[in-house]
């Protein structure tokens, strides 16, 4: 029997008016205030963390049961991490998870360091690295929508791509050519360099998929959820949020983000399209 480590990753700065989801506020083209962007953005954030922790809690009952009746299987202990920078927003980031805690598992608090986000992220999944964790998968706080199966079938596909001997990659897109999630072995040649801050235009995703590609690197595919960065992406999520919530009275394995839910409806917020005044020729077929 082997022990092994996997690390669930929030990479996100804390909630800070002014300081995140600008883009959804009225001097960048959105609806709100710089205090209601972080009130929204601290809903996400508790409720990726809580979708997250679940799921991780899920493989770690599964696991236990696996060593209780095969004591010769692998036992792997799943720890979740949050990065954020500078140094003196752990505090803030601390204070943030402990308002509403205590949650449900162990929260480990690291600050990630660097020049450009490629330097920080790479900064953040060395430091996890270096304490002997196997695998990293890591999401956004701005994903409400993010689905429990997919933090589950990433860690079983990097765990399939180990046992083969070609350590991987998998990944999510977001709706803008990014990653919504990225995850990676201690042994998969890959990092995150020209991903994000790269000077010749290349999309997030196909960064990594050129350096996939170059080095062999097996991956696998998730499909899309959308980080929410504009009023658009709002709108789309609310809309989401809303089916997930309403499917989840017959889907038991659906995470809802009852928290952002709450606030979109405490702060009144519809969703609507302008009428659609473009009659569908097809209705004169018949006549």
């Amino acid at each position: 029997m082997a022990e092994k480590k996997q690390a669930l990753l929030i990479f996100s700065k804390p909630p800070i008016p002014g300081m995140v989801k600008t883009r959804l506020t009225k001097a960048h083209g959105g609806f709100l205030t710089d205090e209601q962007a972080a009130s929204f953005f601290r809903m996400s954030l508790y409720d990726v963390s809580e979708a997250c922790m679940h799921a991780l809690i899920e493989m770690q009952r599964a696991n236990d049961a696996l060593v209780a009746e095969d004591p010769t299987a692998d036992k792997i202990t799943y720890d979740f991490f949050v990065s954020t920078t500078p140094a003196d927003n752990m505090e803030v980031m601390k204070e943030t998870f402990d308002a509403i805690g205590p949650w449900p598992m162990e929260i480990h608090y690291i600050t990630d360091k660097g020049a450009t986000f490629d330097d920080h992220f790479d900064d953040a999944f060395k430091q996890i690295f270096d304490q002997g964790y196997e695998h990293i998968v890591s999401v956004g706080g701005d994903i409400p929508t993010m689905p429990k199966s997919h933090i589950t079938q990433a860690f079983q596909w990097l765990d399939y791509f180990q046992a083969q001997g070609t350590p991987g990659f998998v990944q999510a897109p977001c709706q803008e050519c990014g990653t919504s999630l990225v995850g990676f072995s201690h042994n998969t040649p890959i990092d995150h360099q020209g991903v994000y801050y790269n000077m010749d235009g290349t999309p997030a995703l196909d960064a990594y998929m050129a350096k996939t590609e170059a080095a062999g690197i097996p991956t696998a595919y998730f499909s899309p959820v959308a980080d929410i960065d504009e009023k658009t992406d709002l709108a789309h999520a609310i809309s989401c949020m809303n089916a997930i919530e309403q499917a989840a009275k017959f889907q038991s394995e659906l995470f809802v983000p009852k928290r952002v839910i709450a606030w979109v409806n405490l702060m009144g917020i519809r969703v609507c399209t302008p009428p659609n005044e473009e009659h569908d020729p097809r209705q004169y077929i018949d006549e």
